[in-house]
């Protein structure tokens, strides 16, 4: 398949199926990217770290797609060093979350010393509504006179060095990191949000890991790279629009919901990591030999081989449960049916395997001991088990 063609497949792809799958996934790291208590730029002027976000984010899809298509699946990662970094990004969510709420509960955040001082704050302090801000006098406090009302012999001795000359304010916004996008003061918050969009390469949703499979079987550079670059660029409108409507919420004081909404980001790619990697209990247990998982019995053939049905659907895996002989190989037929969703990507044996969206993949199971066979979809939302029992 031509790059051309690879890349009109990644971008239908992102567009169709990877806007609420990635969004669900890597849209916690977002966080990162809301401005600060205080800082008054609208969303219009907040767009240039959400370009950033998405340039980084596309740069690191592409050179993982050129990575695939030149050394295979050799570079791919694989399901459970994939869960580690869901649960390590995940976490980094929730430390960002917490510590906007913190923020937002204190009220206000400390400000340099020294551009507070020229601004006649002597608490340099400035809020979310703007108190404490120039022109603003805190409660139970005297007002403080304008710096340049009495006679000083400094400003006598040196008129062109007055505080109210033209060239302190853009030093004034350098110090509250609010100055123009071309100014040194931007570039370490782009950089971090550039930084941002690469990370989440580390962490992919159901759809990116069908298509970096589809970079590996490229089998070069430039199909792998057309192929993730046109999923990055079709999942690129779901993301700004994201990452403004969190900047939109904390400039219109609405920064409580914006942290609220980041926490329960991470916690959900948090749980999703630990359920990818078997690390929290299966309640499901109690229910292995029930009727209803009777109902997913393997049946063997002629040839000895069992073999189970197991349909990928929205809502999960059905049946969830199915029982098979040990000591005997095992062929699972995973079924789809109009599936875009997480299902239709798994990790089953420390392998990942990307469905159909309409149609039928065979995974192929040596013969096994006594006990289960965990797997989960790609994105660890859905988990489904395997109980291999002894042969009467």
């Amino acid at each position: 398949m031509n790059a051309a063609a690879l890349f009109a497949g990644g971008l239908a792809a992102g567009l169709a199926a990877g806007t609420a799958s990635c969004t669900a996934v890597q849209g916690g790291l977002l966080i990162g990217l809301v401005a600060r208590p205080g800082d008054r730029s609208g969303p219009s002027r907040g767009f240039a770290p959400v370009a950033a976000f998405l340039t980084g984010r596309l740069a690191a899809h592409t050179a993982l797609g050129a990575l695939l298509g030149l050394a295979g699946a050799a570079v791919q990662v694989g399901p459970r060093t994939r869960a580690a970094l869901l649960v390590a990004a995940g976490t980094a969510v929730v430390v960002l979350a917490v510590r906007m709420l913190r923020r937002r509960e204190a009220g206000c955040a400390p400000e340099r010393k020294a551009p507070a001082a020229a601004r006649g704050d002597p608490d340099g302090c400035v809020c979310p509504d703007g108190g404490h801000g120039q022109g603003v006098t805190p409660p139970g406090r005297a007002p403080s006179p304008p710096l340049d009302s009495a006679p000083s012999p400094l400003l006598h001795s040196a008129p062109s060095a007055s505080l109210d000359s033209a060239p302190s304010a853009p030093l004034d916004s350098a110090a509250r990191g609010t100055g123009s996008p071309g100014t040194g003061a931007r570039s370490p918050a782009l950089a971090r949000a550039a930084g941002l969009g690469m990370a989440t390469i580390f962490v992919p949703c159901g759809v990116t890991i069908g298509m970096e499979v589809v970079a590996v079987g490229a089998g070069s550079a430039l199909g792998g790279a057309a192929a993730l670059a046109g999923l990055a660029l079709g999942t690129a409108p779901a993301f700004a629009a994201l990452g403004l409507l969190l900047r939109t919420l904390v400039s219109a004081r609405l920064a409580a919901l914006a942290g609220i909404a980041a926490l329960a980001a991470g916690l959900f790619t948090v749980g999703s990591g630990l359920r990818l990697g078997g690390w929290l209990p299966d309640l499901s247990m109690p229910q292995f030999g029930s009727p209803a998982a009777a109902a997913g019995r393997a049946l063997t053939g002629a040839d000895g081989v069992q073999r189970l049905t197991v349909w990928a659907t929205a809502e999960g895996f059905r049946p969830g449960i199915a029982v098979a002989a040990a000591g005997r190989p095992v062929e699972i037929a995973f079924r789809t049916k109009d599936n875009r969703g997480c299902t239709r990507t798994l990790a089953i044996d420390g392998h990942d395997v990307v469905l159909p969206v309409t149609g039928e993949r065979v995974v192929r199971l040596a013969a096994r001991p006594e006990g289960r066979l965990r797997y989960a979809c790609g994105m660890g939302m859905y988990v489904g088990f395997v109980r291999f029992e002894r042969s009467p």
